[in-house]
């Protein structure tokens, strides 16, 4: 059952790719014009159906895997981080058919791809739940907050094509320098993603015996060369790499270690992408978003936020706090996970109040979609998986 949930989640990927083929043929092939004037272009409307096809299929893949593990598969990293792609698709089908805009599925494909892939990168066995996740409130909880977060991604997608369509990427200034670290963000990901493979292909360990937050002697295994180790770790394993600097007990070294390495595989990556197109990447990306109206995707990602953010605030609120309460004995404890959701439920609260109540449209509005994206991912990538907590469950 758990091998033909995860055929099914492969068959959804492969979908998503061919939704974005059938999106960019809509964009770069022929354009056809009916007698009103308007675009008539099929593929965009395969791209959609090919879409719908796609989250049904990886649906199939979460309902096999809830029968075959007993409980909803949420629980670790690689099920959360699907579910969250596999949300940012249905983002898309359910704000599609209101704008029909074909860029929109352009860029939000390939970026349900990448977290799909990304997840992948963690362990995919089934395991048994731990007492405090052994309550209904896992699935309520969980699942209500992927789905905001997958609603709120395609704000921050319209975001990027607002901010890519109109800066100026011939000037230097500081819109150009943060927008591309947005895509060297986006590009780490991917680095992140190649490196993982390459050293499980060569099969990579190295464990060290260290000492962790609870004063035990303990042992950690690394499936990248050490460049930070663990607290007072000791490397066991022969002709492999010595770390150059220890974390504290309270940092999740290993996982600390991949994030630096996917950053520096990033950096690598964006600067050979900079070689090739001897032009910052979002100036590359900009000829192709010439057909992109700029009203129409501001308009776009408000609706999304919109929609998500009270179904945030509702998932990633008040029923963590009831959950909360039934398992730890108290609604609210400053943990880390517990401060940053009420960091990104504060910046799009902050969002909605700035655009109904002062205005900000256009470029300023834009730029906090793609804060607010970068918060939450901060949370799920680096508070999630580095920072130990009640939540560390990865």
């Amino acid at each position: 059952m758990v091998q033909l949930s995860s055929n099914f989640l492969l068959i959804a990927f492969f979908l998503y790719l061919a939704s974005t083929v059938f999106f960019a043929v809509s964009i770069t092939g022929r354009k056809f014009k009916n007698k009103e004037g308007l675009e008539n272009n099929k593929a965009g409307l395969f791209g959609y159906i090919t879409a719908i096809l796609a989250f049904l299929a990886a649906m199939t893949y979460f309902v096999l895997r809830w029968i075959a593990a007993g409980h909803a598969p949420v629980s670790n990293m690689f099920e959360y981080t699907a579910f969250l792609g596999i949300m940012m698709s249905f983002g898309l089908i359910i704000i599609y058919p209101i704008y029909k805009n074909n860029y929109l599925g352009l860029f939000t494909m390939p970026i349900v791809m990448l977290i799909i892939a990304y997840a992948s990168m963690f362990p995919r066995e089934v395991q048994p739940l731990i007492p405090a996740l052994q309550s209904y409130w896992l699935t309520i909880h969980v699942i209500t907050v992927a789905l905001a977060q997958g609603v709120l991604a395609i704000g921050f997608v319209g975001g990027l094509l607002y901010l890519i369509r109109v800066i100026d990427f011939t000037k230097k200034s500081k819109k150009v320098k943060w927008l591309e670290f947005i895509m060297y963000s986006l590009v780490s990901v991917v680095a992140y993603i190649s490196l993982n493979i390459g050293f499980n292909a060569a099969g990579y360990e190295a464990t060290f015996n260290y000492i962790n937050e609870r004063d035990n002697e303990s042992v950690v295994t690394y499936t990248m060369p050490a460049i930070v180790g663990p607290n007072q770790g000791e490397l066991v394993t022969e002709d492999r790499m010595e770390p150059f600097f220890s974390t504290p007990a309270n940092i999740v070294s290993q996982d600390l270690n991949t994030v630096i390495w996917s950053l520096l595989g990033g950096l690598v990556l964006y600067l050979i992408l900079r070689a090739i197109f001897r032009k910052p990447v979002g100036g590359a990306i900009q000829p192709l978003l010439k057909g992109v109206n700029p009203n129409t995707v501001d308009e776009l990602s408000y609706r999304s936020i919109a929609i998500g953010f009270p179904l945030f605030a509702l998932g990633g609120l008040i029923f963590a706090m009831i959950w909360a309460q039934i398992a730890w004995t108290r609604f609210w404890g400053w943990d880390p996970k517990e401060v940053w959701a009420l960091i990104t439920f504060l910046f799009y609260a902050a969002y909605l109040h700035l655009r109904l109540s002062r205005g900000w449209h256009g470029e300023k509005s834009a730029w906090m979609c793609v804060i607010g994206f970068a918060i939450i991912m901060f949370n799920l990538i680096f508070v999630n998986l580095v920072i130990a907590g009640l939540h560390s469950y990865a």
